[in-house]
């Protein structure tokens, strides 16, 4: 007997389950008189479910039944005592021109909270689903006044925000985050779509001056931090950096808000405020393993906006940092840096590779061994020792097996073997990357893949591939005169063949490498023009609108090139940056 009633309840549930559905099907296809009958149906079966009330009440409005639903609530409000219902009641008055009555009735949802507070999750929610936001944000201010542990600054700020109460908004949030300091970034998140880029916007004005008016009526670090964020948003970055010292001397907690702010103005190439940072953090933490990171970091970009005359002295500042810091976290990191350094700007490969080399006796673990067969396979390749170099990739592949780093010596093992011609064993391993953990690996494996496979059938000697593969090698040597030279050659004798769009973008890509904006912007402009259709037609658009903005000084062209993208090219990669740079352009208020 126990058996069948279980079995029978699971029935039943399911019978429910399957209504249920079915009615919802019918009210959102705008069926309502089947919906009615369905909503009555699972009322009968469980009239204390507040849903299926709420839905027959909704159903009826939109037949219109305005007498039939309010004859029904007040039934309802006869046996329940839930005070939501005086919403439901008020809106149905409402959209029967009702107006009077419905504020009556408004009002006794609110007064119901002088007796029981906690109905204002119910009532607060009833009156925002019927967009009464001004009678939704009195039924939160009202709760809180009644039960001071109650806290809806969220919930405000939302609605003040969908009014555009801005400054009312801005306030709840603030002091939502004073109120628990560990929201603070769903917080940013929340102000983050009503600021911009623009300081002298107003919204950012105005979420400044009150965290300036907060922090001269109770100092804490938290309105530091915020100002922190909004300055960094503003691209400010030294006004950011001001806020976080203030933070640090107040709480001499933590250096890693810093050390981030600097990484982001090297990103923004504000390179000589990144370097300030860098050296303060140098001067005020006790840690070796911190400093060496930042002059790491200052190194990296000194050899970024550095020329030949400026080489001597880098490699004096790597060997002094050798010797101060022989054993520390980041002293792997910093060796293979030199060597990378000796290699791709000083052409001292043969001490490069004696360097890593010894490095090897060091005791190291396979994942740092790896690091530096990998450099030391890359350097060898810059010597076109392919085998040797190929010797290093496969250890790494052995030793490390499914791993990023073996993935990434795969790769390596392909680009080694398509700079030797070797277009078939290339393809093969190139084949395996596509599915690779690493979706930037797995993209480069799929980009030369399909460059190699383009290509290798329109000449059987392949003649215009390997003259590209020898060119993409040069730029891989850091020899990007000759290698522009080269690609010239498949431009003037390999005209018909559909190499060309992609010797185009790379040249370009070297002479903006080489500051020859204008050299660049030609070869972007051919894409354009000829190879509309092709496959490097967003990246042309993309690359081209960032010389106009940047180097070219004509943010009209650039505007209008961003807005191809976002118009013709909705599913390029470009796409949400493109739209970003538009409304910057545009002279957008709001991100």
């Amino acid at each position: 007997m126990k058996r069948f009633l279980i079995f029978f309840l699971i029935i039943s549930h399911s019978l429910l389950a399957q209504e249920d559905i079915l009615a919802k099907e019918y009210y959102k296809n705008g069926d309502y008189d089947k919906a009615l009958i369905a909503y009555q149906k699972l009322y009968d079966r469980s009239p204390s479910n507040v849903n299926y009330i709420n839905q027959i009440v909704s159903t009826q409005q939109q037949l219109e039944l305005y007498a039939e639903a309010n004859a029904f609530l007040e039934s309802i409000m006869k046996r329940v005592q839930y005070p939501a219902f005086f919403v439901e009641m008020g809106y149905n008055y409402q959209l029967s021109k009702d107006q009077k009555s419905a504020e009556t009735y408004y009002k006794k949802a609110l007064d119901a909270l002088d007796e029981r507070p906690t109905h204002v999750y119910a009532i607060a929610r009833g009156f925002q689903n019927h967009a009464l936001l001004n009678e939704a944000a009195t039924a939160y201010e009202k709760a809180m006044v009644l039960n001071p542990n109650f806290n809806f600054s969220v919930q405000l700020a939302q609605i003040y925000g969908e009014q555009g109460h801005i400054d009312k908004m801005f306030t709840r949030y603030i002091e939502y985050a004073e109120s628990n300091p560990s929201v603070s970034s769903d917080v940013k998140r929340a102000v983050n779509d009503f600021i911009s880029e623009e300081p002298t916007n107003e919204n950012n004005i105005l979420f400044k001056k009150i965290l300036l008016k907060k922090m001269q009526q109770d100092p804490k670090p938290l309105w530091n931090s915020l100002l922190s964020w909004l300055f960094i948003q503003q691209k400010e970055y030294k006004k950011a950096f001001i806020q976080e010292k203030a933070i640090y001397n107040r709480q001499l907690l933590t250096l890693h808000p810093i050390f981030e702010l600097a990484e982001i103005a090297a990103s923004e190439n504000e390179t000589q405020l990144a370097k300030d940072i860098y050296n303060y953090v140098i001067e005020t933490t006790k840690s070796d393993n911190t400093k060496l990171e930042a002059y790491f970091n200052i190194l990296e970009i000194d050899i970024k906006t550095s020329n030949k005359r400026d080489y001597p002295q880098i490699k004096e500042t790597f060997l002094a940092l050798l010797s101060q810091y022989p054993n520390k976290d980041k002293s792997l990191d910093l060796k293979i840096a030199y060597a990378n350094f000796l290699s791709f700007y000083l052409n001292e490969t043969d001490e490069a590779i004696r360097f890593l080399e010894d490095t090897l006796k060091a005791p190291l673990n396979k994942l740092e061994q790896a690091q530096v067969k990998l450099k030391l396979g890359d350097i060898l390749v810059i010597q076109e020792k392919f085998n040797k170099a190929l010797i290093y990739y496969t250890q790494i592949q052995r030793n490390l097996k499914n791993s990023t780093i073996s993935q990434e010596a795969r790769f390596k093992v392909a680009k080694a073997s398509y700079y030797k011609g070797d277009f078939k064993w290339a393809e093969s391993q190139l084949k395996i990357l596509k599915s690779s953990t690493s979706q930037l690996i797995a993209n480069d494996a799929l980009d030369l893949k399909l460059l190699i496979t383009d290509n290798k059938y329109e000449d059987s000697l392949q003649t215009a591939l390997k003259i590209y593969a020898k060119a993409d090698l040069l730029a891989f040597q850091n020899r990007n005169d000759e290698a522009i030279t080269l690609l010239d050659k498949i431009l003037e004798a390999h005209k018909t063949e559909p190499i060309i769009a992609q010797t185009l973008f790379k040249q370009a890509q070297l002479y903006e490498k080489e500051s020859q904006f204008n050299k660049a912007r030609a070869n972007y402009e051919g894409i354009i023009a000829n190879y509309r259709e092709g496959i490097l037609i967003d990246d042309a658009y993309f690359n081209l609108a960032k010389i106009y903005e940047y180097h070219l000084n004509d943010p009209k062209k650039a505007k209008d090139l961003y807005e191809k993208i976002i118009f013709n090219h909705a599913d390029s990669i470009y796409f949400v940056e493109s739209r970003k740079h538009f409304r910057a352009l545009r002279g957008d208020a709001v991100n």
